[in-house]
């Protein structure tokens, strides 16, 4: 089984999906910003306080060369993952990419009440969400191997898309 590498704004649901896909395919399931807190001990918006975005993104390039060399994982990545050119150049190259896609609409709902997103920690976070929208979208299209959208589905659903496409794509290699 090769490596599933989950990709997409956040809110598209790429921890939750990604935990249920793992399950399904019975393969372990990692969380690159779940690694990082592990590792450094500390929350994603206190690192984002302390060391700022580019701080931030520094240890996630390191973790994302990490985790993508292990074998047989799913693996939901931050949503500005894309940014970095290493990183798509990392995933691409190193397993199947899902690009799990949502409206800004959708993404509104699902963070309203997240206080763990330092970038949404703003008077308009409509705005930013659209902004990043239009700078991302284009880098998440741009490594897919395969577009999921999550908008108005359940977890559920979006998995049993992703496992009928891989095996569609794999024959009968799952």
């Amino acid at each position: 089984m090769h490596n599933v590498f989950l990709i997409g704004p956040m809110g598209a649901g790429k921890s939750t999906i990604g935990r249920l896909l793992a399950r399904e395919l019975g393969v372990p399931f990692k969380d690159s910003d779940r690694e990082i807190e592990a590792r450094t001990g500390a929350d994603i918006p206190w690192i984002f306080d302390v060391e700022g975005e580019e701080g931030f993104r520094l240890r996630e390039e390191a973790m994302i060369d990490e985790l993508v060399h292990e074998q047989g994982i799913v693996l939901a990545t931050g949503g500005g993952v894309v940014m970095r050119e290493s990183n798509r150049n990392a995933l691409k190259g190193n397993g199947l990419v899902v690009y799990l896609r949502t409206s800004v609409e959708q993404q509104l709902q699902r963070t309203a009440k997240d206080r763990q997103r330092p970038l949404l920690q703003t008077p308009d976070p409509e705005r930013v969400l659209r902004e990043l929208m239009a700078r991302r979208d284009p880098l998440y299209r741009e490594i897919a191997d395969l577009v999921i959208d999550t908008d108005q589905r359940g977890p559920k659903g979006v998995v049993s898309s992703i496992v009928t496409r891989l095996r569609e794509d794999a024959g009968t290699a799952l």
